[in-house]
C-alpha cells in the first residue's frame, strides 16, 4: 500500500493513502489485521480522507510501517467484517442503548446475574492491562477496581450500575466527538461523488475516484469545480469568491488555471487536471482537522495530567477508609467517586465544540491550543491591504511616464501582477481582462521579492513593480523631483505601485483600496470583547496609513514597513502580552508566525492560509470577534465544569463516607454528574445562529 508519513509522536503515526485506496469495508479489514501486529495498541482507518491513525509501542515503528507497505487489495480485500456499521445518530445510539437495559432489568435474576458478571469482565480486563502495561494507577485501573469488588461482594445490583453508566458515558463521548468531527469536515469539504470527462472525442460519466491527473473534466454551468487544473477548452466566467474572496466572476479561457472549489457561473470548460481533489482543498481539510487533534489546548494537556494524577489518592482515601471503619461498602464508595473521569471528557469536549460552533461561522480554528492562546490575548494587529480593505479593490488611475502609453503600462504591470494572488494584483490582471489588453507570455520568469515587489524582464529591460520603498530606495529606480511629487500626491489618497523599465520610472498606477464595511466599528467591539490595544502594520505610506488609522479609531499605526519590520514589531509587542496578527498577503507570514494566534483571511494568499491558525472563511471581520468571544467562552466553561466537578464529587463522598448513600446510589450520581458535565461542554457558546454573508465579506 502506498502512503505518506503525514505526522508522527512517540508511539503515534498517522499515515496518508492515495484517495480510493480502500473502501469503508476494507478500512475495516486494515484495523482487524494492523492491531493483530506485535505492539500495535490500536489502528483507525478512514475511507474518506485516506488517513491512517497507529498507536504502538516503541521500538516497533519500522516493522509496523513495513507491515503497512505489504498491505494491498488481494490481503484485506477477501476478509469478510461483516456488515458495515450503519452511521447512528446520538438519539438512535440513546434508544438502541437504554432498549438494552430495560430488556435486561426484565430477565430472570439468574441470567441477569450471568449477563452482569460476562458485561463486568472487559472492565476488569482493560484494567489490568492498563495497570500491567503501564505499570501505573489510571481511570482504568479504578473502574475495574469499583467492578471487582462489587463481584467479590456478589453486589450485583451495584456492579451492573457501574458497567451501564460506563457504558453510556463511553457512548456520549464516542457519539459526540465523532458527530463534532464529522460536522467539522463537511462544513468544509466538496460533496462531489461524480463529473464528466472527455476521453477520444467523446464525454463519459465516472467516479471521482475514478479520476487521474491529465483527464480532462467537461464543467458546464452551475458545476463546482472539483479539481486544480488548466483550462484547454471553453470561454466562461467562473465564481472564484471560496478561493479569493472576489465578488465578480472571471472569465476563464484556454491556458488560465482554474481551482477546485470554484463555480461555473456562465458558459464551459474543458479543464487538464492538474492536482486531484484529494490533494488540494479536502487534502488539506483533512489534514487540518487531523492535526488539529494533535494540537490540544495546554488546559486540555494539564486536565489529563491532573485526572490521571488523582487516580492514587483514590486508592489511598479508600484504603484508608476501610482500616478507620472496615467497612468494605464505604471504601467501594470512595471507589465510585473520581474527579478525573468528568475532567477528562468535559474539557476535549468543550473545546471540540467550540471548534465546531466557530466552523459554522466561517471561523476555522486549528486546534484548541489557538482558542486558550486568543482568550489570553489581549493585543490584536491588523495589516490593511486586503484586511481592512475589501478583497477587490480596483485601478482608479494610470499615469503613463516617459513616452509609454496608458497602454503599455498597463499590459506591462498585468504581465508581471498575474502571478501573484494579492488582492492588489488581482485588480491589476482584472483591468487588464477587462480592458482587453493582451499581457501573457511576454516576459522572461518572475521573481518575487519579499519587500513589496516584483522583477522581471521584458525584451532586453529589467521591468520592477512595487511600492514606491520598493523601486525608489530598494531598486534605486531615478526619476524627476515632479514625478516624486505626484507620487507623493497620489499616496495620500490611494495605494500606488510603481512601475520602472531599465531603471527609470514608466508608470503610476492608482489603485482604490476602499476599507471593508464590517472595518467600521470593528475596533470599538474588540475592546469590548476585552482586548486592550489595536494595532495597524502595513508597507503603505505614513499618510495613507494614518488617514485609515484615523477613520477606524486605531491609535497604533506603523507604515511603511518590510515582512521583517512586521515580525519585530510583532515581537517587541509580545513582551507586554500575547499578540493576535490578522493578515492576508505573502508578506504578512512571517509576522503572522511570529505571533501567538494568527488570523488569515480565505481571500489571502495561500501562504498566508497555511501559517495562520485561523482562518475566516467568510472573509468576515466580524469573525475574529467571534473567535474572541468563543475562546473566552470556552475557557470560562472548562473553569465552570471544574468547579462543578470539583464540588459534586466532594459532597458524594463526604456522604458515602458517611453512610448516607450505598455505593449504587454513589455511582450512579457520580456517573449523572460526569454525563452532565459533558452536556454542558457541548452546550453552544455564542447566542442566536450563524450569520448569512455573501462571499466577499461586505
Amino acid at each position: 500500500m502506498k502512503f505518506s508519513v503525514e505526522h508522527e509522536l512517540p508511539g503515534r503515526l498517522r499515515l496518508r493513502c492515495p484517495a480510493g485506496s480502500f473502501t469503508r469495508a476494507e478500512a475495516r479489514a486494515i484495523e482487524a489485521i494492523l492491531e493483530t501486529q506485535p505492539g500495535v495498541l490500536g489502528a483507525s482507518a478512514s475511507h474518506r480522507t485516506g488517513s491512517l491513525l497507529l498507536l504502538f509501542e516503541g521500538g516497533v515503528r519500522e516493522s509496523l510501517l513495513i507491515a503497512v507497505k505489504l498491505l494491498d487489495e488481494s490481503v484485506y480485500g477477501d476478509i469478510d467484517m461483516g456488515p458495515a456499521p450503519r452511521d447512528e445518530s446520538l438519539g438512535t445510539a440513546l434508544v438502541s442503548f437504554l432498549g438494552g437495559v430495560v430488556t435486561r432489568s426484565l430477565m430472570p435474576a439468574p441470567i441477569r446475574f450471568a449477563v452482569t458478571f460476562f458485561r463486568s469482565l472487559p472492565v476488569i480486563v482493560r484494567g489490568l492491562s492498563d495497570l500491567v502495561r503501564s505499570k501505573k494507577l489510571n481511570v482504568s485501573v479504578l473502574d475495574a477496581s469499583a467492578v471487582g469488588i462489587s463481584l467479590l461482594m456478589r453486589d450485583f445490583r451495584t456492579a451492573s450500575v457501574i458497567t451501564t453508566l460506563l457504558a453510556l458515558g463511553s457512548l456520549l463521548e464516542n457519539m459526540t466527538h465523532k458527530m463534532s468531527r464529522k460536522n467539522l469536515t463537511d462544513s468544509l469539504a466538496l460533496n462531489i461523488d461524480k463529473l464528466w470527462v472527455r476521453k477520444n472525442g467523446e464525454e463519459t460519466l465516472i467516479s471521482m475516484t475514478e479520476l487521474e491527473m491529465g483527464d480532462e473534466a467537461v464543467l458546464r454551468a452551475g458545476s463546482v469545480i472539483p479539481v486544480d487544473g488548466v483550462v484547454i477548452d471553453g470561454d466562461a466566467m467562473v465564481n472564484q469568491s471560496a478561493m479569493t474572496g472576489e465578488s465578480e466572476p472571471v472569465r476563464r479561457t484556454a491556458g488560465l488555471s482554474v481551482f477546485a472549489g470554484t463555480v461555473v457561473d456562465e458558459g464551459a470548460l474543458v479543464v487538464r487536471v492538474t492536482a486531484l481533489d484529494s490533494e488540494t482543498r479536502i487534502r488539506r481539510i483533512a489534514d487540518m482537522i487531523d492535526e488539529s487533534e494533535d494540537l490540544k489546548a495546554g488546559i486540555q494537556t494539564r486536565a489529563e495530567k491532573l485526572a490521571d494524577a488523582i487516580v492514587p489518592y483514590s486508592f489511598l482515601l479508600a484504603g484508608g477508609i476501610y482500616l478507620w471503619t472496615r467497612d468494605v461498602t464505604r471504601a467501594t464508595a470512595a471507589l465510585l467517586v473520581d474527579y478525573s473521569c468528568a475532567i477528562k471528557l468535559s474539557t476535549p469536549l468543550a473545546i471540540l465544540s467550540a471548534m465546531n460552533e466557530g466552523a459554522k461561522r466561517g471561523v476555522v480554528i486549528k486546534g484548541g491550543k489557538f482558542l486558550e492562546a486568543l482568550a489570553a490575548a489581549d493585543t490584536v494587529v491588523f495589516d490593511k491591504t486586503g484586511t481592512l480593505s475589501v478583497s477587490s479593490p480596483s485601478v482608479a488611475e494610470i499615469i503613463p511616464l516617459r513616452g509609454y502609453s496608458r497602454k503599455d503600462v498597463l499590459r506591462m504591470a498585468a504581465c508581471l501582477e498575474e502571478h501573484f494572488p494579492h488582492s492588489v494584483a488581482r485588480a491589476v490582471v482584472k483591468l487588464a481582462e477587462r480592458e482587453d489588453v493582451h499581457h501573457r507570455e511576454e516576459h522572461s520568469s518572475v521573481e518575487y521579492v519579499v519587500a513589496h515587489g516584483v522583477v522581471s524582464r521584458i525584451g532586453d529591460e529589467t521591468v520592477l513593480i512595487g511600492s514606491a520603498h520598493f523601486v525608489f530606495d530598494d531598486a534605486r529606480v531615478t526619476c524627476t523631483p515632479g514625478e516624486r511629487a505626484m507620487v507623493d500626491e497620489k499616496s495620500g489618497r490611494y495605494s500606488v505601485l510603481l512601475l520602472a523599465v531599465g531603471g527609470a520610472l514608466a508608470g503610476i498606477l492608482c489603485v482604490e483600496d476602499p476599507l471593508r464595511e464590517d472595518a467600521y466599528g470593528i475596533v470599538g467591539r474588540l475592546r469590548e470583547a476585552g482586548v486592550r490595544r489595536v494595532a495597524m502594520l502595513t508597507g503603505d505610506n505614513a499618510r495613507g496609513a494614518a488617514n485609515v488609522a484615523r477613520m477606524l479609531g486605531i491609535d497604533d499605526v506603523r507604515a511603511q514597513l518590510l515582512p521583517e519590520g512586521k515580525t519585530e514589531a510583532i515581537k517587541r509587542m509580545k513582551e507586554n502580552g500575547a499578540v493576535v496578527m490578522v493578515g492576508d498577503g505573502v508578506n504578512d507570514s512571517p509576522a503572522l508566525s511570529a505571533a501567538d494566534v494568527s488570523v488569515a483571511m480565505r481571500s489571502g494568499a495561500d501562504i498566508a492560509r497555511e501559517v495562520a491558525d485561523i482562518v475566516l472563511t467568510e472573509n468576515r471581520l466580524g469573525g475574529i470577534i467571534d473567535a474572541r468571544r468563543l475562546s473566552v467562552g470556552v475557557m470560562r466553561k472548562i473553569y465552570t465544569n471544574y468547579a462543578f466537578i470539583v464540588g459534586a464529587n466532594s459532597l458524594l463522598l463526604l456522604l458515602g463516607l458517611a453512610g448516607r448513600i450505598t455505593p449504587g446510589v454513589s455511582a450512579l450520581l457520580h456517573n449523572l454528574a460526569t454525563i452532565g458535565s459533558g452536556v454542558y461542554s457541548l452546550a453552544p457558546i455564542l447566542p442566536g445562529t450563524p450569520p448569512d454573508v455573501n462571499g466577499d465579506g461586505q
